[in-house]
């Protein structure tokens, strides 16, 4: 009975990727005489030898690895702030959640325009206020202010994830560790940080898939420009700004290359994590 939604969601993933393997051999300009026949690796060769490829990996990587420290570990101290009982504890927890229900366009925009704009965001009228010229963010902090939007945005994911971990814990466990004296810090260390393994791996390997992909935030913020130009941008350059559908393809094939590393990778991670 799961063959009809097996088989179309083989198509679904099947058919652009053979499509995209397809025109990844052939000079195709749909603009400038269309499909000009087979070049066979040639796509290949030229797009890893462009003098933005290694510089869009690694800003893909810096990025991926920078939000995911700082998603990882405020959330890990909002779960814990979130377990505990306060007045209004559910109104927080959905203003906390909140952002992961924004658009990643709408919130680049807002952090953009409201928060990080040189003359009228509320970051410069802070600077201003303690005496400090005011940041151009997206010029002079290009990196940091899109991992800073992109890391706004997938928080809520990694606390709700490592809360609903930190409420299966035993507290027996915890009680019992206090009543043997164990401090606050090392209950964290020795039991609370293990029970959070796994959570912890899914957080890793689920942001990791999505986060190789950024694209929306980067596009309204700098357009690539300030060395904040990852490979999936590098990608839509190639595609509809240079009109190159052959070579964009072949970029797309070494995106769908880096996912896979990535991700067997912490596959692995996983599992190690998941056998214990």
């Amino acid at each position: 009975m799961m063959a009809p939604a097996v088989m179309l969601l083989l198509g679904w993933m099947l058919v652009p990727l053979i499509m995209t393997l397809y025109f990844s051999f052939k000079k195709y300009l749909p603009l400038r005489g269309g499909d000009l026949g087979w070049v066979g690796f040639d796509n290949y060769v030229r797009f890893v030898s462009s003098s933005s490829f290694w510089p869009s990996v690694s800003t893909t990587l810096i990025i991926v690895g920078g939000v995911l420290a700082i998603t990882l570990i405020l959330g890990t101290l909002l779960a814990l702030l979130l377990d505990q009982p306060m007045w209004g504890q559910g109104m927080v927890r959905i203003l906390v959640i909140a952002p992961f229900f924004v658009m990643p366009t709408v919130s680049a925009l807002v952090w953009k325009n409201m928060f990080m704009d040189a003359n009228y965001g509320l970051l410069s009228y802070l600077w201003e206020f303690f005496g400090a010229e005011p940041v151009q963010w997206m010029s002079q902090a290009s990196l940091i202010s899109i991992i800073t939007i992109v890391s706004w945005q997938w928080l809520p994911f990694a606390t709700l994830i490592l809360l609903t971990a930190i409420q299966s814990l035993d507290h027996e466990q915890l009680e019992a560790s206090e009543m043997d004296g164990a401090t606050t810090l090392k209950r964290f260390w020795y039991i609370i940080l293990p029970h959070l393994s796994r959570a912890i791996t899914v957080v890793l390997l689920i942001q990791t898939i999505f986060l190789l992909s950024i694209f929306a935030e980067i596009f309204v913020t700098t357009a690539g420009a300030f060395g904040s130009k990852t490979l999936t941008y590098l990608i839509f350059q190639r595609v509809l700004e240079s009109q190159n559908v052959g070579l964009g393809s072949a970029g797309g094939v070494y995106a769908i290359i880096l996912a896979n590393i990535v991700a067997i990778f912490l596959m692995r991670i996983v599992g190690q994590n998941l056998d214990k």
